[in-house]
């Protein structure tokens, strides 16, 4: 079998970041999947499923009403590994198009204090496992190392 794309990434080099995943084309229209990379790998802690799950829930909701972007949003969900999210687009992007759309989710997460939206049992399937303290933690952190100042080295893959 091939191996995939994000396999194939260096993962022992990669550090936080914003990374373009890949682009798809379906159709006329272009998908860029974006590599939110909170956490590096394989060199300190994965996030735990409650505040990854808080965080989905939080990006979906704020990237879903966004004036800009709620028509290009197609997915916003975590990693399997835990180390990040996935953000898919409908548009032709490249990551540092849209820092300033990043920066503005993890502001609205970090700042986040209200219940969390949809975390109710008739709207979600595993709605106790929640903590929005430790996601607003981990959004001011990616906020504070990574989004505010991030250079090229952040913006592109390793080699």
């Amino acid at each position: 079998m091939e191996k995939i794309t994000s396999f194939t990434i260096d993962h022992i080099r990669l550090q936080p970041g914003v990374y373009v995943s890949r682009k798809d084309k379906v159709g006329a229209e272009t998908i860029t999947t974006f590599d939110l990379r909170m956490t590096s790998p394989n060199e300190e802690p994965v996030m735990n499923t409650a505040e990854v799950h808080t965080i989905e829930h939080l990006g979906a909701t704020f990237l879903r009403n966004h004036p800009d972007y709620k028509d290009k949003t197609i997915y916003f969900g975590p990693m399997g590994c835990r180390t990040g999210f996935y953000l898919l687009l409908a548009g032709d992007y490249a990551s540092v198009d849209i820092v300033p759309l990043i920066r503005q989710l993890f502001e609205f997460v970090r700042d986040y204090r209200d219940e969390v939206p949809g975390a109710s049992p008739m709207d979600c399937g595993n709605y106790l496992d929640m903590n929005l303290p430790m996601a607003n933690y981990l959004a001011k952190r990616y906020l504070e190392q990574v989004l505010y100042g991030i250079g090229e080295e952040r913006l592109i893959y390793p080699q």
